[in-house]
């Protein structure tokens, strides 16, 4: 069951009461982290993450408000004795950046392995480190820079049937084997597959994340039956979408939109503007739109 936090809601630059928009995703006692601003490890430990449970971090693009927190972070996850290697994905044009921020590091104590992304093509792979069947997806987003967007599908085995594998007259010994997804081949012979002693597939979990970028309408497909989608919402004041478009950004109100036609379940605005010190102000128009909305705040949690 993958549990969620929302480290930050701030965009551009930190505030006394609000951090960055960062995202923390814990499974199995494994995790990832979307972005990395200026004062993301001070985040997690205000809201008690541990990151030596980090194996992954994905970047969104190399803006400072998404990158600078990096250095800090590396080197305090060092200070947890980590020997294994640390997994970056951003996109490939992103890649020399952080590496310029991480000279300041020194000599860390385990690889950083960096993984660059297409920011024109669709991408997917897997993150077997935290879950074999955990599959990520990436997005080209409209930005002024590359910026993806990413979508977390946590896939569950197909309940497993007792029944159907002693009909089959499969001995216990083998059962965890098939239910992991593997053929057997019986003492007598016979080869036995998952689906033969297997029901109905589980419905997957999946997050969805996309900010700095315009209201494109290929977010709505990307973001399609999300159980949690989190979109950046810089404003709520419908007056600012002309210049929030020309910077490549959206309102609030965008991203209702596109979690309505989504289908998602549910909505977490973030990234919003320092100069937006009151976005529960609109929380009210914004449940007209999209009635599971959530005008996040810095620590947000869900276990999905």
């Amino acid at each position: 069951m993958p549990e969620v936090c929302l480290l930050g809601t701030g965009g551009m630059l930190p505030l006394k009461n609000r951090f960055l928009t960062s995202l923390y995703v814990e499974h199995n006692g494994k995790a990832l982290l979307i972005d990395c601003g200026e004062g993301t490890q001070v985040a997690m430990g205000m809201h008690n993450i541990k990151m030596s449970k980090l194996e992954a971090l994905l970047i969104t693009h190399s803006h400072a408000d998404h990158v600078t927190g990096i250095p800090g972070l590396l080197l305090s996850i060092g200070n947890c004795s980590r020997t294994q290697p640390l997994h970056i994905y951003s996109p490939e044009s992103c890649i020399k950046d952080i590496k310029n921020l991480m000279s300041v590091c020194g000599c860390l104590p385990y690889d950083a392995v960096f993984h660059g992304l297409s920011a024109s093509q669709p991408a997917q792979f897997t993150l077997e480190t935290i879950d074999p069947m955990l599959q990520i997806s990436t997005l080209p987003l409209e930005h002024r820079v590359d910026c993806i967007g990413y979508s977390i599908v946590f896939n569950k085995k197909p309940v497993f049937s007792p029944e159907k594998a002693k009909a089959l007259g499969v001995p216990v010994q083998y059962w965890k084997t098939l239910h992991s997804g593997e053929q057997v081949v019986l003492p007598d012979g016979r080869t036995v597959n998952t689906d033969d002693v297997t029901d109905k597939q589980r419905k997957p979990v999946k997050i969805t994340y996309t900010t700095d970028t315009l209201p494109l309408t290929s977010i709505k497909d990307f973001a399609h039956n999300s159980d949690l989608f989190v979109c950046e919402g810089m404003y709520g004041d419908i007056t600012k979408k002309e210049s929030m478009n020309e910077k490549g950004h959206m309102l609030m109100q965008d991203a209702c939109k596109i979690a309505r036609e989504s289908n998602s379940a549910r909505l977490w605005l973030t990234h919003y503007s320092p100069a937006e010190k009151e976005p529960l102000a609109y929380e009210k128009e914004l449940s007209q739109i999209f009635s599971n909305v959530t005008v996040s705040c810095d620590g947000q949690k869900i276990s999905l």
